[in-house]
């Protein structure tokens, strides 16, 4: 098999691939044979249709069939014996004027790129740590008595102030109309958690039962209701009933509710520990990884294959619209998505994956089965029966290759801080675990 490959662009080829005339027809009678042996027809008997019939029945789409697959192997063959590493499937086209006896394809196609990345040495990247504090198991604590906390109507004159559940009616207008979800009757908050915006809870703190009052809320500019984004609403509110907070004592009930089988406080505080490190664990270890990442994509220097950004940009809209049918929206297809939206998301996650690759392929970083069977043990360890969890990730083949994807990136990891300009940084538990920017 002859085989040419030209350069057209900086990762796009074209090889030209041709193929024996012969090589295709022996192919084609094989399978038209090995068909008439069981193929149905009528006025024939099983297995006795005339070989001439079935080649015209069948004939094209066989043929269409082995030149599919002989080209597909042909240009495997051809592409591992001049070192190429393919980017995306080869767009394939039959060429005219062949050799005689011959049938000629051209292959356009892309190759993965040089990866070039600067010298880590020059490199600073910032990598966090913490430690669980006893303030911070205190802090979780106090979470899990608010989860149990139970409330009781406040006096009729009593205010309304921070933690206290309030149920109210209220309705906002714009210029004198109403808008959209602006209204509601019997609606429950707890002043200081929200979801009410921050006027919303000002206005109603120090409020008793049967009062009302107007006041004004802005809306903040990206506010999530285009309608009323930036714009002032003049909203009445009337308070209904005012509930108070009670805390479970922390005591042996608690302990027990919370898991604890011995019931005391110091068993119920190493649960929590325990619980908390895992946390802190998987959290630091996605930060450190971003930073990491940011700093590659920073100092690496490559071309993208168009096919696989275009690749890349099916997938992100697939999961968009997975996820609006997820959410109840019906036929979310129907909402075009511009690809200028996610060509940028598209562009950096395939960047990031030609980088991990080739600091994988190069430094030899891809996860070993230790690593993969201590991560799984990491990951089931927060179940009830960790051992069943774990046999549940071994069979689960897609569920692996996820893991062992992230060890590797662990692994790509560890190997930059070991070599990049390290700043080290102490950051508290709460920090970590709830981030202001949104991002972290």
């Amino acid at each position: 098999m002859a085989v040419t490959v030209e350069t057209l662009d900086k990762l796009e080829r074209k090889m030209t691939l041709s193929l024996p005339v012969t090589l295709i027809q022996s192919e084609v009678d094989m399978r038209l044979r090995r068909m008439a042996r069981t193929v149905k027809m009528d006025g024939f008997r099983p297995g006795k249709v005339p070989m001439a019939v079935v080649a015209r029945r069948y004939g094209d789409a066989v043929q269409y069939e082995v030149l599919t697959n002989k080209v597909g192997e042909a240009f495997t063959v051809a592409a591992n014996e001049a070192n190429l590493r393919v980017a995306g499937r080869p767009r394939i086209t039959e060429t005219q004027g062949t050799a005689e006896g011959h049938v000629t394809f051209d292959a356009i196609f892309e190759v993965f790129p040089e990866v070039r990345i600067a010298d880590l040495a020059n490199v600073e990247i910032e990598k966090l740590s913490t430690e669980v504090t006893e303030a911070s198991i205190d802090k979780t604590l106090q979470g899990l008595r608010k989860q149990r906390r139970s409330f009781a109507q406040r006096a009729h004159d009593a205010p309304a102030q921070d933690g206290d559940g309030v149920t109210v009616d209220f309705e906002g207008k714009i210029d004198g109309e109403p808008f959209a979800n602006g209204k509601a009757e019997n609606f429950r908050f707890v002043i200081g958690e929200g979801p009410m915006p921050k006027e919303f809870e000002d206005a109603v703190r120090g409020m008793k039962s049967g009062e009302s009052k107007t006041f004004p809320l802005a809306f903040p500019t990206q506010y999530h209701g285009q309608e009323v984004a930036g714009k002032t609403a003049d909203f009445l509110v009337t308070v209904k009933k005012i509930e108070s907070a009670h805390l479970p004592e922390v005591g042996e009930a608690l302990a027990r509710s919370l898991g604890s089988a011995d019931g005391s406080i110091e068993g119920l505080r190493a649960d929590i520990r325990k619980t908390l490190e895992r946390e802190i664990s998987s959290h630091l270890r996605a930060r450190n990884r971003r930073a990491v990442m940011n700093a590659l994509l920073a100092n690496a220097d490559l071309e993208l294959p168009k096919a696989s950004v275009q690749d890349e940009i099916a997938r992100l809209k697939a999961n968009a619209y997975a996820d609006l049918k997820q959410r109840g929206v019906k036929d979310p297809e129907r909402l075009e998505i511009p690809e200028d939206k996610v060509r940028p998301t598209a562009e950096r996650n395939v960047r990031l994956r030609l980088i991990f690759s080739e600091m994988v392929r190069a430094h030899g970083l891809r996860a070993k089965p230790e690593q993969v069977r201590a991560y799984v043990e990491e990951l089931a360890a927060s179940y009830e029966k960790p051992a069943e969890m774990v046999r549940g990730y071994y069979g689960d083949r897609r569920r692996m290759l996820e893991i062992e994807s992230s060890v590797s990136e662990d692994n790509v990891t560890e190997f930059v801080f070991a070599r990049a300009k390290v700043v080290a940084r102490t950051i508290s538990v709460d920090e970590l675990l709830n981030p202001k920017d949104p991002k972290d």
